[in-house]
């Protein structure tokens, strides 16, 4: 038997076909979203490379199982909706329901940042701990609070959006509305538009983190300020949360030891009563995302063994 897994992301879906015994990934595909079409041709999209997985697996010879799919936005994993999301253009979708009835399979609906905490708490970075906090750093900023094997969706499906806590009031807006928030001040995007404020040149953030390495003042102060910035929104989430390792992860997280020590130290300098976790780098790159959808189609199946 198999597992259908996609996370469905802005620019790209990343697809898995999972073994539900040992969730080996037997096979994999990637597709672009095409958001550029619409919303309603997204969803059309997504079930017709759910419909290609689901033959592939039969023809393998090793038939789906249940399906798991995650999104980004605010999702009602309970009803299965995707109540918004933005970068799809998508509000009250039954995703869920639609798969289901297009595979004749269980489908489970995940948020795509639970999802890839969930996967790096059970297979990755976050073994070994019954509380941790996942924080992927790319384009955007989110995190999920992982503890005991669930991820916690909050009451209305919006908990953990780190990203939007205000780090830096009166400082550079944020897509949200608000200003200052972490993910203006220190995502992957906003280290690439400080640097190009300060030096006119064009740089990614991974182009930033490599120039600091090598001493480059603009880089280094634009490095700082975003150490400076992650650890007040972390160490927010530290009170709040009081997790036992925090997992970073995303494309600012590929910095390695020259962002997880300075942002330790960071963080260690504006604690008081706080007790810091253990900063580690996440482990699995962009398949969290799949093994979480994979991990939430496996609970279909135990629920249903249950019953």
């Amino acid at each position: 038997m198999t597992l259908i897994a996609i996370d469905v992301g802005g620019t790209g879906v990343k697809c898995a076909l999972v073994d539900p015994a040992d969730f080996t990934v037997r096979h994999t595909e990637r597709h672009p979203t095409h958001a550029e079409r619409g919303p309603d041709a997204v969803v059309d999209h997504i079930l017709d490379i759910a419909t290609g997985l689901a033959a592939r697996a039969t023809q393998r010879g090793t038939p789906a199982q249940a399906a798991g799919v995650v999104v980004p936005g605010i999702i009602d994993e309970t009803r299965g909706v995707a109540v918004y999301s933005a970068n799809l253009g998508w509000r009250e979708v039954p995703l869920a329901a639609l798969l289901a009835r297009r595979l004749g399979l269980p489908t489970r609906l995940g948020h795509d940042v639970r999802a890839g905490g969930l996967a790096e708490a059970e297979f990755g970075a976050g073994r070994g701990v019954t509380q941790s906090l996942f924080v992927p750093i790319g384009t955007g900023i989110a995190a999920a609070h992982v503890v005991a094997g669930r991820a916690f969706a909050g009451a209305h499906g919006a908990a953990c959006e780190l990203g939007h806590v205000v780090v830096r009031p009166q400082g550079r807006p944020c897509g949200c509305g608000r200003r200052g928030c972490l993910e203006a001040e220190a995502s992957a995007k906003a280290v690439a538009t400080r640097y190009t404020e300060r030096t006119g040149d064009t740089a990614t953030a991974a182009e930033v983190a490599a120039r600091a390495a090598a001493g480059e003042p603009a880089a280094t102060a634009v490095w700082h300020q975003t150490i400076d910035a992650l650890a007040d929104g972390l160490l927010t989430a530290i009170t709040l949360f009081d997790p036992e390792r925090i997992v970073l992860g995303g494309g600012l997280a590929e910095a390695g030891d020259h962002l997880l020590a300075p942002l330790g130290e960071a963080i260690q300098a504006r604690r008081t009563f706080e007790t810091v976790p253990s900063l580690v780098r996440a482990a699995l790159g962009d398949q969290a995302g799949c093994l979480g959808a994979a991990l939430l189609a496996s609970t279909v199946i135990r629920e249903g063994a249950r019953s």
